[in-house]
């Protein structure tokens, strides 16, 4: 989004989930047909609007899963906020991407382990079996549990984890 709409849509907008599939501009004009850095912007500027930010980057096996790359991404988020979600995603073969293998599980394993290496405190895995836990980051107990976009138990009532009363980061209402 330019600044311009951001600015225009900030009284309305809560929250946003942005896609940021690479750290390299030749990814983006090659792939999305599109740039890098407006992606870098929107994000920063909505976190500095006050809208709740997650990113997700699907990764796909030898597109953007090098070390290299993913330290890139961890250390914008962890730059712009240490809070940020970071959704690493599981590749699944489709479409134009037919002919790549889907994403190993010990590769979202890696880039969760490189989000922890810079700060990240909410690295989710998806696209993959299972669920999904939100962690305290004081006592470390699971507060939310997910399976697909369902939350399954909620241990976090208006954003303070129900076992130590620390704040957990995000919206809750």
């Amino acid at each position: 989004m330019t600044g311009e709409a951001l600015d225009s849509i900030n009284p309305y907008l809560n929250a946003a989930n942005v896609d940021l599939k690479s750290f390299r501009d030749e990814f983006y004009r090659k792939t999305c047909k599109g740039h890098l850095q407006p992606v870098l912007d929107s994000i920063m500027l909505m976190k500095k609007l006050g809208i709740w930010v997650e990113i997700t980057t699907l990764i796909i096996p030898g597109e953007n899963d090098s070390d290299e790359e993913l330290h890139h991404i961890a250390q914008f988020i962890s730059g712009v906020d240490k809070h940020i979600p970071w959704h690493v995603s599981g590749f699944h073969p489709d479409y134009e991407f037919a002919d790549y293998a889907s994403t190993p599980i010990d590769t979202l394993e890696r880039a969760m382990q490189i989000g922890q290496m810079h700060g990240l405190h909410y690295i989710y895995p998806g696209n993959i079996p299972g669920g999904t836990k939100t962690h305290c980051m004081q006592c470390g107990k699971a507060v939310i549990k997910r399976t697909g976009f369902a939350v399954i138990e909620n241990g976090a009532i208006e954003g303070r984890c129900n076992f130590c009363n620390a704040s957990i980061d995000g919206i809750f209402s």
